[in-house]
């Protein structure tokens, strides 16, 4: 394969193809963020803010840090269309350490672990109509590894690993099939989306609960969770106050950002869209403003049908299928697990899609497993695509033993022990070193005008540089609130990344240097 120079959008022989319009860009960016986080998570953030106007603000505020974000990635995806996207950009702003830091912590769990937390998700739904698809259907009973651990297969784990194994076999046979899938998918779930906030907002509007969280509790805080701070000396926080709802918003945030993440995905293919520099700025954009304006909707419509108790105290914090069930009964949640399915479906599709493509990227620079660095027949990474999922699946296989507060067993009704998923801690490690990557990725925008002031940039970053710095400052100001109230799961998200740091020289040994085709990912 030819290679080709910084920037320069050329279609090699043998090499990707460049099937992805700006539809289909669009869909990958749209479906990628769209999963099950915005039917449920609304719960849990409502609990910690109070009131149904911080609940739409914590989306608001969510809504322009991605948008603001999704904007200044524009730029840089403009300058380097090139497959493995994000990874390039800290590659070249920064250094290759830093990339493969982020590409590391991508297929250790950022990925894979969102893969696998999705496929259990759908699987969980998929129950709700073949009840022989249980958490507690065991194949292989939970087998105890340590106090806190446990590995096991029930027929809920096995779904969503057949799931994770079906749609990456699918991906094996060219983007093209992938994006049908996409494409088919997100405009199923975009809909269902729609039909959602039309119903909660025009049909199903419940004068009661429109007057109590419309009214004068509108922005006062009621049944809020006291949020207790991790560093000895630091006072807890309720939402209350100036300094207690600051903290309670930022803290917020980790389930907001996290429903609307995923969006960078595009970037990753960037060797497989026609006209990268201008349709990946533009999917970016259309993508991330469609979904956000969706999401901020959704939970108005939620308020509309539901008093904030109902929605503080949803059961299993399934938000959306209580404002159905009061809309149809019981049928709702049969339509709202319909809804989920689908939504997983192609959530996994794009996510599956294009994480494959940032360990082609590595492998091109001599910094991972080489024969992810080659394209089949069918040119698509297809080795990077099994690898994805073996170790996806690998990741729906452990458990975590519950307990409670005093450090008991958590039991069920029939006496047996309760066990979560290890994607679920891995996840909530990750959240804090995500928003480092976004920041440095960010940041890179103003590295990259000083080093290379005269490389074409088709699209620049909008507002700069008022709006990357605002984002870079009000994501700064939720790293330092996760430090202090969320410490035991920013600790473990650093050391997840820094565990990249004897690989990465392990592999640059082994390479000798960054690599010849460090340039050739486009």
């Amino acid at each position: 394969m030819s290679t080709s120079t910084l920037g320069k959008d050329v279609q090699t022989n043998g090499g990707f193809v460049r099937d992805l319009g700006l539809l289909d860009s669009t869909m990958i960016v749209a479906g990628s963020m769209i999963g099950s986080g915005i039917f449920i998570v609304p719960a849990e953030i409502s609990r910690q803010v109070g009131s149904a106007g911080w609940l739409i603000a914590v989306w608001i505020i969510t809504g322009l840090l991605t948008i603001s974000a999704a904007l200044a990635y524009g730029e840089l995806a403009s300058m380097m269309p090139q497959a493995g996207g994000q990874y390039v950009y800290l590659r070249e702003a920064y250094s290759p350490l830093l990339g493969f830091l982020f590409g590391w912590t991508m297929f250790l769990v950022i990925q894979t672990g969102t893969i696998a937390a999705v496929a259990v998700a759908f699987a969980r739904y998929l129950g709700v109509f073949v009840p022989g698809i249980s958490p507690t259907t065991w194949i292989i009973p939970p087998i105890d590894l340590s106090t806190t651990y446990a590995i096991s297969l029930s027929t809920q784990q096995l779904v969503g690993i057949v799931m994770i194994v079906a749609l990456t076999f699918f991906n094996t046979f060219g983007v093209h099939v992938g994006k049908l899938i996409q494409n088919t998918f997100t405009s199923a779930k975009t809909l269902s989306l729609i039909a959602l906030i039309f119903l909660g907002i025009f049909i199903g509007r419940n004068a009661g609960a429109i007057a109590a969280n419309f009214g004068s509790h509108f922005w006062a805080p009621r049944n809020v969770v006291p949020i207790p701070a991790e560093i000895p000396g630091i006072p807890s926080a309720i939402a209350t106050g100036v300094f207690g709802m600051l903290i309670a918003v930022c803290v917020a945030q980790v389930g907001s950002l996290f429903s609307a993440d995923a969006w960078n995905n595009i970037t990753f293919t960037a060797g497989e869209v026609k006209n990268p520099k201008r349709n990946i700025p533009l999917s970016l954009a259309l993508g991330v403003g469609l979904v956000i304006t969706l999401y901020v909707l959704a939970n108005i419509a939620y308020v509309c049908v539901l008093p904030l108790e109902q929605i503080q105290g949803a059961a299993d914090d399934r938000v959306a299928t209580a404002a159905l069930q009061h809309i149809f009964g019981n049928g709702g949640a049969l339509i709202m697990a319909i809804a989920i399915v689908i939504s997983t479906f192609g959530c996994n599709n794009g996510l599956i899609l294009a994480g494959a493509r940032v360990y082609y990227a590595m492998a091109r620079d001599g910094l991972f497993f080489k024969s992810t660095g080659r394209l089949s027949r069918t040119h698509v990474p297809a080795v990077g695509l099994v690898m994805q999922c073996v170790w996806a699946a690998l990741l729906v296989l452990p458990r975590t033993r519950l307990r409670d507060a005093t450090g008991a067993i958590l039991k069920d009704a029939a006496g047996a022990a309760r066990y979560g998923n290890l994607y679920g801690n891995l996840l909530d490690y990750v959240v804090f070193s995500v928003l480092i990557f976004y920041i440095l990725t960010i940041g890179g925008v103003f590295i990259l005008r000083r080093k290379r002031p005269d490389t074409e940039r088709p699209y620049k970053a909008f507002g700069y540089p008022i709006v990357p710095i605002a984002y870079m400052l009000a994501a700064t100001v939720i790293l330092i609130v996760l430090i202090l109230y969320r410490t035991s799961t920013t600790w473990p998200g650093l050391l997840i990344v820094l565990t990249g740091i004897p690989v990465y020289f392990i592999w640059h040994g082994r390479s000798g240097a960054r690599g010849e085709n460090s340039s050739a990912n486009g």
